[in-house]
């Protein structure tokens, strides 16, 4: 039996491992990372998978910045390697983003394949720009409320980014 709980900061040093395990070396360096430094994880979605109180699977969520609207950055999403194909990792994105619109978020954006993503309404956005070098066709969005993301164009900036036009606006 699976146990979904919030992760806590007793599980950081083993969601890690996991994406460790899950992810090419060097995934720190890729430009969504560059959107989470020194910026809090939106800890009531960052959610954790256990079964017989041994990980899974986990997800994170980060909140970033899009033309001056507040966007929830999904990802990572990881599930064990000797567990994948099980719906897993499905199963957090639904139940993730169910939360999150409880919560009042609008909108989520990733960056991930859109054959998997799809499935889960995630669609590509136009005109929203992360940062280099990231592929424009991996830019997905999900509106959490209807129309969320119409007319919502321009680059992707940090929660805390002090630049930049976008600041302050909600």
């Amino acid at each position: 039996m699976y146990q979904l709980e919030e992760e806590t900061e007793a599980d950081a040093w083993e969601v890690e491992a996991l994406y460790d395990l899950c992810f090419a070396p060097g995934r720190t360096a890729l430009s969504s990372y560059r959107l989470r430094d020194g910026v809090e994880k939106v800890r009531e979605l960052c959610l954790v998978l256990r079964e017989d109180g041994v990980l899974a699977a986990a997800i994170r969520f980060w909140p970033v910045r899009v033309a001056g609207h507040p966007v929830l950055l999904l990802g990572p999403v990881a599930v064990h390697p000797t567990r994948q194909g099980e719906g897993l990792g499905g199963y957090l994105i639904h139940e993730s983003l169910a939360e999150a619109r409880r919560l009042g978020w609008a909108r989520v954006m990733l960056v991930g394949d859109a054959p998997y993503y799809s499935r889960f309404g995630f669609r590509r956005l136009e005109g929203v720009i992360m940062p280099p070098p990231t592929n424009p066709a991996r830019v997905l969005g999900f509106e959490l409320a209807s129309g969320a993301w119409a007319g919502i164009t321009g680059e992707v900036r940090a929660w805390n980014d002090p630049e930049g036009p976008d600041r302050g606006a909600a």
